[in-house]
């Protein structure tokens, strides 16, 4: 296995992996998207020994320790199988189009806490050189939660989604976001909860056209709380998720619109 450019990159191989299909619409596969998880595990060495245990049936293509230790552990031009059962903008299998990172980090069942600076510091240098090598919009840079907010909650509130979006591996709202006042919550019907579905739909979420705060909603809200609004993650749409979730609808729609007009002057 070729590794990618990057200092003291350790080869691990795991047999995890396997062909990427190309998108619907597409002929050959594309990877377009990086997917940042926590290994959710008590240590790094039983996260690496999962992820490359065939019996587990996971992997990612990195992993990154806590001390700052990177493992190299699928060649990114394999499908490594770290998304599960996914969706975002439209697109199902996320394992296909995306880079999976494992950060170790016991994450909410055994001790969440916050990612140490060396930690982040390779995942910058690691996302620097993923950058070299393949076309990954500013705005596709997700979490595990994101992807499958009905049963992931990594990489989790913690997770420096405002550091990362400053270097361009993100977006990010700054934006008046404290106003806690309740617009909507689970079981309300009308429009608010509708426009609220939407807005999570055109940011990327699997939530269906409906009047309905449903447990979709729900989970897709708190998903996004998560990464965009994480010092308060209620699972109420207040005033403050409000003007984050139109930021953020804003930025993308903006970036998907640029995309399109570069892809056809091409």
């Amino acid at each position: 296995m070729q590794l990618i450019d990057m200092n003291n990159l350790q080869c691990t191989p795991s047999p995890n992996a396997d062909g990427r299909e190309p998108p619907e619409g597409a002929t050959t596969p594309v990877i377009d998207t990086v997917i940042l998880h926590y290994t959710g595990m008590q240590t790094g060495e039983e996260a690496l020994q999962r992820l490359c245990d065939p019996e587990s049936k996971v992997s990612a293509h990195f992993l990154i320790d806590e001390n700052g230790a990177a493992h190299q552990l699928v060649a990114p031009g394999m499908r490594a199988w770290h998304a599960g059962v996914s969706h975002w903008s439209g697109r199902d299998g996320m394992n296909h189009t995306s880079i999976g990172i494992e950060l170790v980090n016991p994450g909410h069942e055994f001790g969440y806490r916050p990612f140490p600076s060396v930690q982040i510091d390779r995942l910058l240098e690691l996302l620097a050189a993923l950058e070299k090598l393949f076309e990954i919009p500013k705005y596709r840079y997700l979490g595990h939660s994101d992807v499958a907010p009905d049963r992931k909650q990594d990489p989790g509130e913690l997770f420096p989604w405002r550091q990362l979006a400053a270097l361009g591996f993100g977006v990010w709202a700054d934006c008046p976001r404290n106003d806690k006042t309740i617009l909507a919550k689970k079981g309300m019907v009308g429009m608010e909860s509708a426009s609220l579905n939407k807005s999570l739909r055109n940011i990327g979420y699997s939530v269906p056209v409906s009047e309905e705060f449903s447990q979709v909603t729900l989970d897709a809200l708190v998903a996004f709380q998560r990464h965009w609004r994480p010092e308060d993650v209620n699972g109420f749409l207040d005033k403050g998720t409000k003007n984050a979730l139109s930021d953020i609808e804003k930025q993308i729609d903006t970036h998907e619109k640029l995309m399109m007009q570069i892809s056809g002057d091409e």
